[in-house]
């Protein structure tokens, strides 16, 4: 008996070397080529927010407080709640804005914002992904009236030493 399954679990075995050591076929270029488009598309739709009064003709509504921790910045948020639950690259709930030298703020990034659908902060059966990445949560609502939800920062217009798609910016400062 034990011979049969062991050969079983060395020919899995060698399979699954084999598959590692094949070259990246095509469905890894197109994770790749699907993430490019995802996030030309999401910096095409909100090229038009570099100006914040663009943002707040399109229904966007500024948070006054600039979001900063030991682990880096988030900068302002600027919420749209039509937009809350979407998934669509081009249609991001959150614009993330950095204080500038002179006085103002500039777009940094955007925020995909997608309620938990149990509302139970121990399951996360339901976590959305975008860009190949996983959303962040599920987390309590940050403010008053705000449901447990998923969250994925994504950095488009602000470098972040951390990484495109991480929720703090070490390279954004609220001072």
């Amino acid at each position: 008996m034990w011979a049969p399954t062991h050969r079983r679990l060395a020919g899995a075995v060698i399979l699954i070397a084999l598959g590692a050591l094949s070259p990246p076929g095509a469905a890894a270029a197109d994770d790749g080529s699907d993430r490019n488009k995802d996030v030309a598309a999401a910096r095409q739709a909100t090229a038009q927010f570099h100006a914040v009064q663009g943002a707040l003709e399109a229904g966007f509504q500024a948070d006054p407080y600039c979001a900063e921790s030991p682990a880096g910045g988030m900068g302002y948020h600027y919420f749209n709640g039509e937009k809350f639950g979407s998934t669509d690259p081009r249609s991001p709930a959150v614009l993330l804005c950095a204080p500038d030298s002179g006085g103002g703020v500039r777009l940094a990034g955007v925020e995909y914002v997608v309620p938990d659908a149990d509302q139970d902060l121990s399951t996360d059966g339901d976590r959305p992904s975008m860009f190949g990445v996983q959303f962040d949560g599920p987390m309590p609502g940050h403010f008053a009236g705000m449901p447990v939800h998923y969250d994925l920062h994504v950095w488009l217009w602000k470098h972040n030493p951390a990484g495109m798609f991480a929720e703090w910016n070490p390279g954004l400062s609220c001072s």
